[in-house]
């Protein structure tokens, strides 16, 4: 299962990742679309930070998560987060998971919607995402976006990132798939203990969907939702030839 053999050094990886930043876009798209909401479900939930940010603004945040260590991650986050009380984290898939009551929003961040790579499973979580929320409630997701990666497309990348710890290295090698709108991100993870030189590598394919407008459009009004507005994550442009990252907002019917 993705991310469950290198839940250990995620968050090492992506130490360079805006998330102050981050949340704050996703709070600003909830004034801008939902302003009266208060209490959020995230689906896919990883270690934890973007709803640990979200709390402490203010919303009360639970948490989906289908990996193990990651949810250890996000519960261990939890504890030293000073609005604890706002946080709450539990085990389950975003395609079939049930908490037992609704929110005023639903968020599934950091491209979990493009881990979905069947129509069914897409469906699946816009179903469970549905399942969440009042009427008028709003759903924030965030995809790889098909023009741009036909036409920018996906190219073998390597990453290095340190800590006082670790020192982890991770090549990413792609494989597309056309006819499913699919690229397979085969990740060989080298991690190096810096104490004891020890030194582990990991392999992991990740399979990441990449969406067009329309077949949002289409699943979403499956699920009980219109789409209500699209833009380029983080900048608010229109969707173009070189947005890679694209987030929508759906509105419960």
């Amino acid at each position: 299962m993705p991310f469950d053999a290198y839940a250990s050094y995620y968050d090492i990886l992506y130490r360079d990742k805006n998330y102050p930043g981050e949340a704050d876009y996703i709070a600003s798209l909830l004034k801008r679309f939902s302003p009266a909401a208060t209490h959020l479900l995230e689906l896919g939930s990883g270690s934890g930070i973007h709803a640990s940010l979200l709390a402490n603004k203010g919303f009360s945040v639970h948490g989906v998560e289908v990996s193990e260590g990651m949810l250890a991650k996000a519960e261990a986050l939890r504890s030293t987060t000073p609005h604890s009380t706002k946080l709450s984290f539990s085990l389950g898939d975003a395609r079939t998971a049930r908490v037992g009551k609704t929110f005023d929003a639903v968020l599934s961040l950091f491209h979990v919607v493009s881990y979905q790579t069947t129509n069914s499973d897409v469906l699946a979580e816009f179903v469970t995402a549905h399942s969440h929320l009042t009427k008028g409630g709003l759903f924030i997701f965030d995809v790889w976006y098909g023009p741009a990666v036909l036409t920018d497309r996906p190219v073998v990348r390597v990453k290095r990132m340190e800590s006082e710890e670790l020192a982890v290295n991770r090549l990413a090698e792609p494989e597309m798939h056309p006819e499913k709108n699919v690229v397979d991100v085969n990740y060989t993870v080298t991690v190096k203990d810096k104490l004891t030189g020890e030194t582990q590598e990991i392999g992991e394919k990740h399979p990441m969907r990449y969406f067009f407008t329309p077949e949002i459009e289409l699943l979403a009004n499956q699920a009980g939702f219109d789409v209500v507005h699209s833009e380029e994550w983080m900048t608010g442009k229109s969707p173009g030839f070189d947005t890679w990252g694209v987030v929508f907002a759906l509105r419960a019917k």
